[in-house]
């Protein structure tokens, strides 16, 4: 009974003291301005309080994990987190983070569980293995796994969550280590409207406000992001073979790429890639051999929906090459290498 009660009153008390901060600024709306500011100051405090009281759970602290993490206890969420590695786990706690010692023990504490692992078996481990999540799993709980798998084993799990009275969004992530560590992330996701509204001031935390998009049902933001990185696996392939090009005719490659980036061939790619690919800096960012599964699973759900796609035929080729040439550990422009000497380029 005093398990039910508790978190009743805690809503009572925080409710409660909107309200006072609310009625105080009526009563000298004179000084603050409108009552449309006033409104909007109590939303604000309302949320405020509301995010103080809600505990998040994080598994999955690496190269993306870790800062978006550090994101989240800066808004103010309370954070509980566990990781394979204990490094950032330790790292975390010092920043005021709590630590789990299992995915069970983070789903004990938390209804707000956010995962981010390399692939679809972590990720079905860290839910559904011993000491799971799902094993301790409170109803009401709002899982986002915002790794990046194939779409099937979203929905299979996302329908395994519903079961036991929770909910899952697919919510995949776009923007590297920069995004991450400046809070700017693109975010797709896939799932039930109702939980994602619920959790938008989360993802907020993590990403760009105007670019948080919910795309869709269950695996709609994982079939996103394979769209993602298609267009990231064509661009940088044509990037580096312009770079090339300009190199091999003796044209400075580093004012073509200047040019290009103030007219319509413009991209985030030819910025960010383009720079490491002319100074060839391939420390991740987003490592090769992730880009590669993530390539993966790009093929393989081109063949369940019987679609042609010839140039990403083309890339992962050439990504065979990369991984082949032992460059897995480097960040994925290094694409941009094999390019170069398949051009006869050092």
């Amino acid at each position: 009974m005093l398990a039910h009660v508790e978190p009743q009153t805690s809503l009572v008390v925080r409710d409660g003291l909107a309200g006072v901060m609310y009625q105080q600024a009526l009563e000298l709306r004179q000084h603050l301005g409108t009552h449309r500011d006033l409104h909007e100051h109590y939303v604000h405090s309302s949320n405020i309080l509301s995010r103080m009281s809600e505990t998040v759970g994080f598994i999955g602290l690496g190269l993306m994990g870790r800062p978006m993490a550090k994101n989240i206890l800066k808004k103010g969420y309370p954070l509980i987190v566990h990781s394979r590695s204990q490094g950032p786990v330790d790292e975390l706690v010092a920043a005021g983070a709590k630590r789990a010692t299992s995915p069970a023990d983070v789903a004990r504490q938390a209804t707000r569980i956010i995962t981010m692992v390399p692939d679809s078996p972590e990720v079905e481990q860290v839910l559904d293995g011993p000491d799971g999540v799902f094993s301790a799993l409170q109803p009401g709980t709002i899982i986002i796994d915002m790794s990046s798998i194939a779409p099937g084993p979203a929905r299979r799990l996302a329908d395994r969550a519903k079961a036991k009275g929770a909910t899952m969004l697919d919510a995949p992530v776009s923007g590297g280590d920069i995004g991450a560590i400046a809070g700017t992330l693109s975010i797709m996701v896939g799932g039930e409207l109702d939980a994602f509204n619920s959790v938008k001031p989360l993802l907020e935390a993590m990403g760009n406000p105007e670019k948080i998009v919910r795309i869709g049902e269950s695996g709609a933001g994982q079939l996103c992001k394979l769209c993602n990185q298609m267009v990231i696996g064509g661009t940088l392939v044509v990037v580096a073979e312009a770079l090339a090009l300009a190199r091999k005719a003796g044209v400075d490659a580093g004012k073509v790429r200047e040019a290009l980036l103030g007219g319509f061939a413009s991209s985030r790619v030819l910025e960010v890639h383009g720079e490491r690919a002319l100074k060839g800096t391939y420390k991740p960012g987003f490592k090769t051999h992730l880009f590669a599964k993530d390539m993966r699973n790009v093929v393989s759900t081109l063949a369940e929906t019987d679609t042609a796609a010839p140039v990403t035929a083309v890339v992962q080729q050439l990504l065979h090459a990369t991984m082949a040439a032992g460059r897995g550990e480097d960040d994925n422009s290094v694409m941009a290498k094999t390019v170069f000497e398949l051009a006869g380029l050092e």
